[in-house]
């Protein structure tokens, strides 16, 4: 395949992408029936259910990455007709490429293209959800700090933050702070939260802000007055998470937030160089 098929089919597929109201990119199968070299639909059709049926096998709703529609289209004589046709994710194009005719150039094209296009998404998505994680971890140290100050302030002890958000664990995980350490598999001198997923750092944080609030309001200023309201706190917090099927304590660890933040960081630097360098190029060019 020469690089100016590659360009040209690069351009083609781009040119026939579209967007829903909520930003997501999708392709008429209609068009992409053309642009993979099918002349009868029908034939075309065969391989739209070869990729549903790709689908289900990965575990993903048809639904939502093949909902049939219709189209209206112009006839001559200024007559038009309504056809059926499909609205394709960018995965669902992936599995009819990978179920096409690979002997066609503009499959064998197509099953690289998407695949790399999805590929992007996935990375993408991976990163806005740690991005996600990250900012309910500072926000969740946010909190502590504040129920720390609230803590000293009303009671006047150093040591009873650490005793009251031990009891907060306790109350969330069902399992002592050492306990959970150990079943992570976290060394001691490393926090449990970086390593907890994001829900679990928005529940602690969530019952943390309901304890400020109410040992403000109502001029707490003893450690057991304190614990007792945090234990309540993330006990209600815990029985909303089990109505929803969510164990907090059989929920798996997730990387070191630590890392995280260092691979995120990376990526920023790396991107900026990126951008200069193209700067650089397009000065040149001038």
């Amino acid at each position: 395949m020469t690089l100016n098929i590659i360009k040209t089919l690069t351009t083609d597929f781009e040119w026939a992408s579209n967007k829903t109201n909520e930003d997501i990119e999708f392709w008429y199968a209609r068009d992409l029936q053309q642009l993979l070299g099918y002349s009868k639909w029908d034939n075309f059709k065969n391989v739209i259910s070869k990729a549903k049926i790709s689908c289900e096998v990965s575990k993903h709703k048809v639904i939502e990455h093949f909902p049939d529609i219709g189209k209206t289209i112009q006839m001559p004589n200024g007559a038009t007709k309504e056809i059926d046709d499909i609205m394709l994710t960018r995965y669902a194009c992936y599995l009819i490429a990978q179920n096409g005719d690979s002997k066609k150039e503009q499959i064998a094209f197509a099953q690289t293209y998407f695949a790399i296009q999805t590929r992007k998404a996935e990375l993408i998505e991976q990163r806005l959800l740690n991005i996600e994680r990250v900012e309910a971890r500072q926000k969740l140290q946010y909190t502590e700090k504040e129920l720390s100050k609230v803590i000293y302030e009303q009671t006047g002890g150093n040591n009873n933050f650490g005793i009251i958000r031990s009891k907060g664990d306790q109350a969330l995980f069902n399992h002592t702070t050492s306990q959970m350490k150990s079943k992570y598999d976290i060394k001691d001198n490393k926090p449990l939260a970086d390593f907890m997923p994001t829900i679990l750092l928005k529940a602690k944080d969530f019952a943390s802000e309901i304890t400020i609030h109410n040992a403000r309001e109502n001029y707490m200023n003893t450690e057991n007055q304190i614990s007792q309201e945090h234990i309540i706190n993330n006990k209600t917090v815990r029985n909303t998470l089990l109505t929803r099927g969510i164990i907090p304590e059989n929920l798996k660890p997730y990387d070191d937030i630590k890392k995280v933040e260092r691979k995120l960081n990376s990526d920023n630097k790396k991107s900026i160089k990126n951008i200069l360098k193209l700067d650089d190029k397009e000065d040149k060019n001038e």
